[in-house]
């Protein structure tokens, strides 16, 4: 072997890459593919999904709230009716944009653009179609949060410097979200079964403690609301609203952190046994 052969680098085969041939190591390129194709033709579409908790804002938290006046907030605190429904309705936000791009899109690019199929006869691997596809619809996540925390900041929503973080823990929110819708997408095969998308959404948008404490429910009721990972996001943005942290805050946090471990996971082995047969 000559010595431009000996010092010429070696591309690894996938038995020798870090998670073998589930890893390709090139993620960013689903991401540069993704973003240029959202830049072109949905950029519009990505818009509408943020308006609608923005309207439930000013509708409930203005329209109602006078009426309603001051509700109990974490620890008991007294607060405005708007500012006890902004926190919640900012994890809205980032679950419909983290939800609608790992279910409507995912389910297109895998059911009839035959888009994954095409990338993972590259190099790619089913890991890097999941992180980039989970990366792009936590991006939409991100982008709703951050353009719902600064709705707030507008209205005088937002009364202590902890509220900034509330767009960190949104994107978490978003990442549990769509990490776990992408995985639920993987089983379907018709636009029909979408509907249960909007079928679970919707009764989880109202129940979870969005607009009233959930104290006004019965007992065996509020234990069914607690396991709903909205309820989660609601009572964490709604604590860090206010700088009040507990055990309760970590705990909301660890939901989320098995969330995102469970969707790659189910999404990751889903596109390996769909199309690396």
């Amino acid at each position: 072997m000559s010595a431009v052969d000996r010092t010429a680098p070696v591309s690894l085969q996938p038995r020798d890459r870090f998670l073998g041939s589930l890893y390709g190591r090139n993620t960013r390129a689903v991401i540069a593919r993704g973003l240029k194709a959202t830049w072109g033709t949905n950029w519009s579409i990505m818009i509408s999904g943020f308006v609608e908790p923005v309207l439930y804002l000013v509708a409930m938290g203005i329209g109602l709230g006078a009426l309603v006046g001051t509700v109990a907030g974490p620890g008991g605190t007294e607060m405005g009716y708007a500012n006890f429904i902004a926190p919640a309705l900012l994890a809205v936000s980032a679950m419909n944009g983290a939800v609608y791009d790992s279910t409507m899109n995912v389910f297109f690019k895998l059911n009839y653009a035959r888009l994954y199929e095409g990338m993972l006869a590259t190099s790619l691997g089913p890991l890097d179609v999941a992180l980039g596809e989970i990366f792009l619809a936590l991006l939409r996540g991100a982008l709703y949060a951050t353009g719902f925390t600064a709705v707030m900041g507008a209205m005088g929503l937002i009364t202590s410097p902890w509220a900034l973080l509330m767009i960190p823990a949104a994107v978490v929110v978003a990442f549990g979200f769509a990490s776990f819708g992408m995985a639920v997408t993987s089983y379907m095969k018709t636009f029909q079964q979408l509907d249960w998308v909007n079928f679970v959404m919707l009764p989880m948008f109202l129940l979870s403690a969005t607009f009233y404490p959930l104290s006004v429910y019965p007992a065996p009721v509020q234990a069914v609301i607690q396991a709903l990972p909205l309820w989660h996001g609601v009572e964490m943005l709604r604590q860090i609203s206010v700088g009040m942290f507990s055990w309760a805050t970590a705990g909301h946090l660890a939901y989320f952190a098995v969330m995102i471990a469970v969707g790659l996971t189910v999404t990751t082995a889903r596109l390996r046994a769909l199309f690396l047969k």
